[in-house]
């Protein structure tokens, strides 16, 4: 086989895994949250952070996938802290959106990440954009209003919490560009995930604890009831950390454009093989909505990258 046939093999099989890791992931999610009686989304991250430190520790400092880069001082420790925080909320906003609202329309609201980015960007940087690269942003916005009507299981709790979830994602993207700006100071993802892990878990414990005082009772309640129970909470944990390695090393394969296609479509496919499996009502006007969303997404991309 060819050198060009197997780096395309190689691609391949790398994009593959990370739609199978991300996809699976939030799958699984949404089982345990809604499906299985698992009703604990802040411990569910705590697992997920859990796992990621771990991981993250045997990948760098044992198997060396990528060098360890070290935290040179307080100052820098206490920005990975604060992104730490800020990635915490977004991923239990996530999680806790998923015991409301079908995977579909997660995902949906997902998909208006640009927008707060955008908008993050230009209150925190002044970073301007073309006017006709923020007039590509109007149907992302007005693609979820329309899918909103438009969704059978709507729940606005749900729905505050998944949109909360997607603004503290786009923020922590605005914040780590400021915070970890300098040279000395910048972090590939691989290590940035080893450092904020650990910080997540320990913010993570008393808050689960407080909020979610009967976790362990019900949990192993939950494994007597279901032999796979431990096994889900492995995999769904194991998953977290390989959705965020693989995206690391599909960024580091691929350019930033085939990135950001394969990340719109992953958001459909995701949508399909939800609606498939859970069997969740859809309506004509939800599926325009998530489509003209997706539209907007895809031209926001588009004219940010020709107006730069």
């Amino acid at each position: 086989m060819s050198s060009s046939k197997k780096q395309t093999l190689f691609i391949s099989t790398l994009i593959i895994s990370w739609y199978s890791s991300n996809i699976g992931v939030l799958l699984l999610n949404k089982f345990l949250l809604s499906n299985y009686g698992f009703k604990f989304p802040i411990f569910l991250t705590m697992c997920h952070m859990s796992a990621c430190a771990f991981l993250s520790y045997i990948s760098i400092v044992f198997l060396k996938l990528v060098p360890l880069q070290s935290l040179k001082s307080r100052s820098q420790f206490l920005k990975v802290a604060t992104l730490s925080i800020v990635f915490c909320a977004s991923v239990v906003g996530g999680n806790i959106s998923l015991r409301y609202l079908p995977v579909s329309f997660n995902q949906a609201v997902g998909a208006t990440t640009p927008f707060f980015t955008a908008v993050f960007a230009y209150l925190m940087t002044f970073k301007r954009e073309a006017w006709v690269t923020y007039g590509a942003l109007v149907p992302v916005v007005a693609g979820v209003v329309i899918a909103s009507g438009g969704e059978p299981g709507f729940h606005w709790f749900g729905f505050i919490m998944c949109i909360s979830a997607t603004a503290a994602r786009a923020f922590k993207s605005v914040l780590q560009g400021i915070l970890l700006s300098s040279e000395g100071e910048k972090l590939n993802s691989m290590n940035l995930m080893l450092y904020m892990s650990p910080i997540a878990v320990v913010a993570l414990l008393p808050v689960t604890l407080f909020m979610e005082p009967d976790v362990i009772s019900v949990t192993l309640t939950l494994a007597k009831q279901h032999q796979y129970m431990w096994i889900l909470l492995l995999v769904n944990s194991a998953m977290a950390y390989s959705a965020n390695l693989l995206n690391f090393l599909v960024t580091k394969h691929t350019s930033a454009l085939t990135l950001q296609v394969l990340g719109n479509a992953k958001g459909a496919v995701a949508v399909v093989i939800s609606i498939l499996i859970f069997q969740n009502p859809v309506t004509v006007m939800g599926i325009g909505g998530y489509s003209i969303t997706v539209l907007g997404v895809v031209a926001y991309g588009e004219t940010k990258r020709r107006f730069r």
